[in-house]
């Protein structure tokens, strides 16, 4: 009787496990990483894919990208492209009346910024300014 209880029990935490085991590879998403061109002004947070030309507002949830870029980039010069690596995700860009950005406006999609990778004054010859 007590091998019985034993056995159902140890059965009923296997099956357990996969199922926690399971539940976390399935929220783990793959980090994308996007090359290309960022620039920081007072109206504009820009990247530009090199793989694509596209152009997409930044929101930079990692707190650190406007800071490696004014560490790159003298305060009196805004607008200037820097090179970056950066794992992230593109959503499409709120457009509301009532709670958008009106920066956002001219961009379709926002690159949210997770973490930086790289970044560089210094442009690879694929990516063009």
């Amino acid at each position: 009787m007590r091998l019985t209880k034993l056995k159902y029990l140890l059965g009923v935490l296997i099956v357990i496990g996969m199922f926690a085991c399971k539940n976390k590879s399935e929220k783990k998403e793959a980090a994308h990483v996007f090359k290309g061109l960022y620039s920081l002004g007072p109206e504009a947070k820009i990247f530009k894919d090199c793989a694509n030309g596209h152009e997409y507002w930044v929101t930079d949830s990692s707190k650190q990208l406007e800071l490696k870029y004014w560490q790159l980039v003298p305060f009196e010069k805004p607008n200037e492209p820097v090179y970056i690596e950066a794992e992230g995700k593109i959503v499409t860009s709120d457009k509301n009346d009532d709670g958008g950005h009106e920066e956002e406006e001219g961009y379709n999609n926002t690159l949210i910024v997770t973490k930086i990778i790289t970044i560089t004054k210094n442009v690879p010859k694929g990516c063009k300014l």
